[in-house]
């Protein structure tokens, strides 16, 4: 799934926001005892895995100029909850960039 998040931040400032915000996102995870990592694999693009419930999920996030874009693709396991994990995305995301 791609999940696009606008914004109208220069990209220096996004990805400032993304780094300096990355703890608060285990705090936004059902269960209360999710493992978040991350790392910077280029100036624009972060890998970011979750890991949750004995289920992992990793996703990468593009930093463009009027948008970060989200790409994940859901274990089996959690592909049924595809909707609310694509709202959470959105909600979540436009929180990291405020």
């Amino acid at each position: 799934m791609r999940v696009g998040i606008p914004h109208s931040l220069d990209k220096a400032e996004v990805r400032r926001r993304l780094e300096s915000r990355m703890p608060e996102l285990a705090n936004h995870i059902p269960g209360g005892f999710a493992q978040v990592d991350h790392a910077w694999l280029g100036e624009d693009r972060m890998r970011l895995s979750v890991g949750a419930l004995g289920q992992a999920v990793v996703a990468l996030l593009d930093v463009e100029e009027r948008q970060v874009v989200v790409t994940v693709e859901l274990p089996p396991q959690l592909a049924f909850f595809g909707g609310a994990v694509e709202q959470a995305i959105r909600n979540q995301g436009t929180k990291l960039l405020r």
